[in-house]
């Protein structure tokens, strides 16, 4: 799952057509997308629409707010795939929705202090199948601007924490510009440099640039490809750089993306 996009539980009009834009999930949010005063009616209106043919995960609202238990209750009789649950920190909270919704897995996003200084323990929490950075509720919650250098550390527990946690690498959040397709492009190529295997979208135009920041280069394919057609010889060098186990390595999963995104185009 590289680009998956939200779209709003209020809006069922939208689910075809955010299936048919190239996301390879929709993410259907009772959260923030929805007011207060339409929760309920949203969750309720939910359980007479047909869903699209593709993976589908519901957002519900965080633990502790009115609205939680009723969402994990609508979970459990929907055709969802995964759960989403905004403002992860706490294991028992992981632990309350597999009892509520069992057998459905669980996306951890992650939008707090808290919820960075806990990655870990969520990463090893059964039934945790993926982590997810909201970088837009976790600066506010923080209280520092939304850029690169200001959440690198926390973006960076994130990645470290899937991987010792021994799950897929984590979804990096979005990016609010609509319109600015290079941007969007960039942050995605930003976030697979520092780990990421995916990225949250919030509109259709997002989803081409999310694909090409994540896909390896033309230059980074064609040197993966020469470093592989050495095989384990040792240490040797090509184009100037040694070449021993942990690069042969780097180039696999360089190539592994490229199957991948192949993969994801058909």
């Amino acid at each position: 799952m590289i680009a998956p996009i939200f779209v709003p539980a209020t809006r069922p009009e939208r689910f075809a057509k955010a299936a048919q834009c190239g996301a390879d999930a929709i993410i259907v949010d009772l959260e923030d997308a929805v007011t207060a005063a339409d929760k309920d009616a949203a969750r309720e209106r939910l359980m007479q629409v047909e869903l699209p043919p593709v993976t589908r995960i519901l957002r519900v609202n965080a633990a502790g707010t009115p609205w939680h238990e009723r969402d994990l209750a609508a979970a459990a009789r929907l055709p969802f795939d995964a759960v989403m649950l905004p403002k992860s920190e706490e294991a028992a909270d992981i632990a309350a929705i597999r009892a509520a919704v069992p057998g459905k897995p669980v996306i951890a996003l992650i939008e707090t202090a808290l919820g960075v200084a806990q990655a870990m323990a969520l990463a090893r929490c059964e039934g945790v199948q993926r982590l997810a950075f909201g970088s837009i509720d976790f600066s506010a919650d923080l209280g520092c601007a939304n850029e690169w250098d200001a959440l690198l550390h926390a973006r960076s527990t994130v990645v470290l924490a899937s991987r010792l946690g021994g799950i897929a690498a984590p979804m990096d959040g979005v990016t609010l510009e609509l319109d600015d397709a290079t941007k969007v492009r960039d942050d995605a190529r930003r976030a697979a440099a520092l780990g990421f295997s995916g990225k949250l979208c919030i509109h259709p135009r997002q989803i081409a640039a999310v694909l090409e920041g994540f896909a390896p280069t033309a230059e980074e394919i064609d040197w993966a490809q020469r470093v592989a057609s050495v095989g384990d010889q040792g240490a040797v060098s090509i184009d100037g750089i040694m070449v021993d186990p942990p690069v042969l390595r780097h180039a696999e999963q360089i190539l592994a993306r490229a199957r991948a995104m192949r993969a994801a185009d058909r």
